[in-house]
């Protein structure tokens, strides 16, 4: 009974926040949090970010070595939110 009663809140809770930015489609949602300032995405997952091929990420990142990334140990990391911010300012040009 506890249980369907936490359920019934918590579909409240997102129910009423997705209420709350209906009509904000720009305004911060569950998605698009502070957090993802800081949020990394390997280089072998950028693709499933971009929602693009291994092999179109692969020719992105060779054509546009100024796309924002960091070099860790090795490993190539792309800052999520600067990602998006740079996709977009792409698809404007």
């Amino acid at each position: 009974m506890i249980s369907l009663a936490v359920g019934i809140a918590a579909a409240g809770y997102f129910i009423g926040e997705g209420l709350r930015n209906f009509h904000h489609p720009q305004a911060e949602g569950l998605l698009d949090s502070a957090e993802d300032e800081h949020e990394l995405i390997r280089d072998k997952n950028v693709h499933d970010f971009l929602n693009i091929s291994k092999e179109d990420a692969k020719s992105l990142t060779a054509e546009h070595p100024d796309i924002p990334h960091l070099v860790l140990n090795g490993t190539i990391y792309y800052p999520k939110h600067k990602l998006r911010e740079w996709v977009m300012k792409l698809g404007e040009s």
